[in-house]
């Protein structure tokens, strides 16, 4: 292990601090989902992430996304690693397709333990924006993006784990602007509903498949460094705020922050938590970042 850096214990004694990377090898060796059936949705960014931490904590993974090449790098770097992951092409917001794929899932997998319900984007190219400025267009199809997938994949997980009476777990990844808006950088009202939507989807699951041992919770997801935050990425007024808004980090947070949150709601060690929104945003939500 790299000693450039060094603590002191209380016996005197001076031992190395682990690197980022020495870091994910400590959380991924605790195999806390080992023998676990995941779905993800989405084969890039906390999908593809959630998809290497899974597999490497003994789940059993299965990705569905919508284009072909990006589940095959995805499959062909997991299956490097000697993991089997297993994946399916389906446009997330045709029912018909979507219904398709979550079988091909199940059938894989033999059954359904988890779902980690990524998939979803921003509206902006088709109108989403501040609300005097937005088009219908926009809000519809930002809530479809978003909405559609989740109320799918969603069901689809719900009536396989109810058709077990093994109970399950579901992670759906929501954002940090639904309870936390930043209107001079941010202004997209539909994603904000739409994500916002997310929240109380999960609330109002969470309560009623309780009793079936279904827990369901979301993740509040700051600014995350992914294809879809590229923009952002690009905009150093974005970057300069994502340094003072997201102080734990210093800037964007990586995927595998999402993925390491959605691992512990998806392992046995949450096994009593249900109907939460954690909030994964680096000190986005306590943070004053100042003009």
């Amino acid at each position: 292990m790299p000693s450039v850096e060094v603590a002191v214990d209380n016996v005197g004694l001076t031992t190395p601090l682990p690197t980022a990377e020495d870091r994910v090898v400590c959380y991924t060796s605790t195999m806390r989902l080992d023998g676990k059936r995941i779905v993800i949705t989405g084969a890039t960014g906390i999908a593809a992430a959630g998809a290497r931490l899974f597999a490497q904590e003994g789940a059993s993974v299965f990705v569905i996304a919508r284009k072909a090449k990006q589940c095959e790098a995805l499959a062909a770097e997991i299956e490097l690693a000697g993991h089997s992951i297993g994946w399916a092409l389906a446009d997330l917001t045709d029912a018909e397709e979507t219904s398709a794929a979550y079988e091909a899932a199940t059938e894989w997998h033999g059954g359904t333990d988890g779902l980690f319900a990524v998939a979803g984007g921003s509206g902006r190219r088709y109108g989403d924006g501040p609300l005097h400025e937005a088009t219908l267009e926009g809000w519809s199809k930002t809530n479809e993006i978003n909405g559609f997938p989740t109320f799918l994949t969603v069901q689809a997980a719900v009536r396989t784990m109810l058709e077990q009476a093994t109970g399950g777990s579901i992670v759906i990844v929501s954002s940090v602007l639904a309870d936390h808006p930043v209107p001079s950088l941010f202004a997209t009202h539909s994603y904000a509903a739409a994500k916002g939507g997310a929240n109380s989807f999960a609330r109002a699951l969470a309560a009623f498949y309780a009793p079936d041992g279904v827990r369901v919770n979301a993740i509040g997801a700051g600014l995350v460094a992914t294809p879809m935050s590229q923009r952002a990425a690009a905009d150093p007024t974005s970057v300069d705020f994502a340094e003072r808004k997201q102080p734990l980090k210093g800037g964007f947070l990586d995927a595998i922050d999402v993925a390491q949150a959605a691992a512990f709601l998806l392992s046995d060690a949450s096994a009593q938590i249900t109907g939460q929104v954690l909030e994964v945003d680096g000190g986005w939500g306590v943070t004053d970042a100042g003009s």
